[in-house]
């Protein structure tokens, strides 16, 4: 039963919606349905910001995650870059 999956979440950008699940052992996992802030890293810079997301701009998977802006791991995002800004010129 444990190994039993869950349909994907799909999650999109919008307002924030997340969603308590029930795991094993009645622990709390958090499902994200629509996003529309993440934390990201300038690596090359060593800082990490939580920034707007404006816009998904590639998917490998299909074009349609693109048309219809469903945020999943390897998609390539814009973010508002204004916070790294602000930290770049104050250092």
């Amino acid at each position: 039963k444990f190994e039993m999956g869950r349909p994907a979440a799909l999650c999109k950008m919008g307002s924030k919606r997340v969603r308590p699940v029930r795991c094993r052992g009645g622990n709390m996992k958090y499902r994200a349905l629509r996003i529309d802030a993440g934390n990201f890293a300038w690596g090359s810079e060593n800082c990490a910001k939580k920034v707007r997301i404006l816009d998904v701009v590639y998917n490998a998977t299909s074009n349609e995650l693109v048309r219809t802006k469903t945020l999943t791991k390897n998609s390539i995002v814009q973010i508002d870059a204004q916070p790294y800004k602000q930290w770049y010129l104050k250092k």
